[in-house]
């Protein structure tokens, strides 16, 4: 079986990884509760909620400005 024969380092391992991330925007997903853009299947930073309209739930108390 074909075995690397130097370690990858980081920076080199990055440099190849950077390249695909600049081709593709964040997808966004409008938040179910307040309709501010998220990104999928993460806490929306507007009003601190997570889920669906069936089942959204309260995870971070957000401070009113």
């Amino acid at each position: 079986m074909a075995v690397p024969k130097k370690r990858v380092s980081a920076q080199r391992r990055n440099k190849r990884r950077s390249a695909v991330e600049k081709i593709t925007p964040p997808t966004l997903v409008e938040c179910a509760h307040c309709g501010e853009l998220k990104v999928p299947h993460r806490v929306c930073k507007a009003c601190g909620k997570y889920g669906t309209k069936k089942d959204v739930r309260q995870v971070i108390a957000v401070k009113e400005i």
